[in-house]
């Protein structure tokens, strides 16, 4: 379960922002500047609520009340951008391992070989970044967030920086993100067409 209600501070405007979802897939939509990315930013921990709650499955993120707010290390989020940021200068392969950085012990959720088979880009590991296409990119950039052993997957518009070939390309790999990955996920996206074959409810900002 998604459990928010929060204050959010942007510049001068302040704006309350409550969904409570059983759903596992939720879209945010809403108009340029309604606040989807403010929001992803918040349940990172990368922006700070004036107040409120923050928690996912039980587990408490953010609480100004009982003066609670994990760091962002700690909170467990897998967050996939707009651009897939890659580091250049690694090849696939080492990529998807950086999103192992900070894990403790070996209670691994997600192994390297069965993300890459989720993802279809065993033949990608020896490549670097500027060798992929968009859509591989973010491939990898979601294999990375897995890796990480989330708690919950946050996709902010990763398909808006994508022709439509490649957009078409993407979409059945987060689909089967959805449906093989028992985590919830939290989908930031302008486009009707992408909530509709992704989500499972859509909650508007005005």
């Amino acid at each position: 379960m998604l459990d928010i209600d929060i204050l959010l501070r942007r510049g001068q405007f302040e704006r309350q922002v409550r969904i409570v979802e059983d759903a596992r897939v939720l879209a945010l939509t809403g108009a340029s500047g309604a606040g989807k990315t403010t929001v992803l930013n918040a349940i990172a921990g990368l922006v700070r609520p004036v107040s409120g709650r923050i928690a996912i499955d039980g587990r408490i993120l953010f609480d100004s009340a009982a003066r609670i707010d994990l760091a962002t290390h700690r909170r467990r989020i897998g967050y996939v951008f707009q651009d897939a940021r890659l580091f250049p200068h690694r090849d696939v392969r080492a990529n998807l391992l950086y999103g192992r950085h900070g894990q403790r012990g070996d209670g691994r959720a997600f192994a390297l070989d069965a993300v890459v088979d989720l993802l279809g880009i065993g033949h990608l590991l020896q490549r670097h970044p500027g060798n992929l296409s968009g859509g591989e990119a973010q491939r990898v950039a979601i294999g990375r967030a897995l890796l990480s052993q989330p708690a919950i997957l946050l996709f902010d518009e990763p398909l808006s920086a994508l022709d439509q070939a490649r957009r078409e390309e993407l979409i059945p790999y987060l689909q089967r993100v959805r449906d093989e990955i028992a985590l919830p996920m939290v989908y930031v996206s302008h486009t009707e067409d992408d909530v509709r074959r992704l989500a499972h409810v859509v909650h508007a900002l005005a």
